[in-house]
C-alpha cells in the first residue's frame, strides 16, 4: 500500500538526503532540486516510509529495485537534461527516475518490460502530476521507434552491450547514459552521437544494477 501524504518530516528527510548526495559529488543544482521535490516514499510501500530517504536501493517486486538516490542523481547529472528535451528512459521500474526527469521539465517516454510494474504505474495517481510523462510496455532493446528521434536516452539496467536500435533512435548531437557490464559490476558510460553519426564514448564510475533483459514479461 502506497501513501500519498508528504509531511514536514518527509521534506526534512529529503533535505538531508540531498545534502548527502551533494557531499558525494553531485553538483548540478537542478538535479538536486528535482530530488528535493520528488517524494521518494510515494514510490515504496508505506511500511518502508522512513527508510525511503536512506541512500540505498530497495526491492520493488518482479526482481527489480528502486535505484539508490545517488545513482539516480548521478545518471541524471551525466545526461545534462534541459527543459522540453525528448528523453527515452529504458526501465521504468518504480517510475522514480522518470519523475525526476519530468521534474526537470523533460518530455519523458519510459518503457517497462515487466507488465505488472507497467500496470501498477498506470494506476499510480502521483504520475498524473507530470503530463509530459508517458508510460509504455515493451522491450527496451527495441526502444520506441514511433516516437524517435530522442534528444537523450537513459538506460536504468545493466546493458550487456550498447543497443544499436537505441543509438539509431538518438538525434545527432544526442546523448545516451547507460551502465555497461564489466564482470560483477557495471561502469557508467555516456555516449554522444556526433552530427556525422560517429560515437564518442566516455567512461565514469562503477555501479551495480539489475540486468537489462530482452523481450517482455507478462
Amino acid at each position: 500500500m502506497r501513501t500519498s501524504e508528504d509531511s514536514y518530516l518527509h521534506k526534512g528527510l529529503r533535505k538531508k538526503l540531498v545534502d548527502q548526495i551533494k557531499e558525494k559529488g553531485i553538483t548540478d543544482e537542478t538535479v538536486l532540486q528535482a530530488i528535493l521535490h520528488v517524494p521518494r516514499h510515494f514510490f515504496l510501500d508505506s511500511a518502508f516510509e522512513k527508510q525511503a530517504y536512506e541512500d540505498r536501493a530497495f526491492p520493488i517486486g518482479q526482481d527489480q529495485t528502486i535505484s539508490q538516490p545517488y545513482t539516480v542523481a548521478y545518471q541524471t547529472q551525466l545526461l545534462q537534461v534541459k527543459p522540453f528535451e525528448k528523453i527515452l528512459e529504458v526501465g521504468t521500474g518504480s517510475a522514480y527516475q522518470a519523475c525526476v526527469l519530468a521534474e526537470l521539465k523533460a518530455k519523458v517516454y519510459t518503457i517497462e518490460r515487466q507488465k505488472k510494474l507497467y500496470e501498477a504505474n498506470k494506476d499510480f495517481s502521483y504520475l498524473k502530476k507530470y503530463p509530459t510523462l508517458q508510460l509504455f510496455y515493451g522491450d527496451g532493446f527495441e526502444g520506441l521507434p514511433t516516437y524517435a528521434p530522442f534528444d537523450k536516452i537513459l538506460i536504468t539496467a545493466a546493458a550487456p552491450y550498447v543497443p544499436e536500435k537505441l543509438i539509431a533512435q538518438l538525434k545527432p548531437g544526442g546523448m545516451m547514459v547507460l551502465p555497461l557490464d564489466e564482470d560483477s559490476m557495471q561502469r557508467m558510460h555516456r555516449i554522444t552521437k556526433m552530427p556525422d553519426g560517429s560515437l564518442v564514448e566516455e567512461k565514469f564510475d562503477q555501479f551495480s544494477f539489475v540486468p537489462m533483459l530482452v523481450g517482455k514479461r507478462e
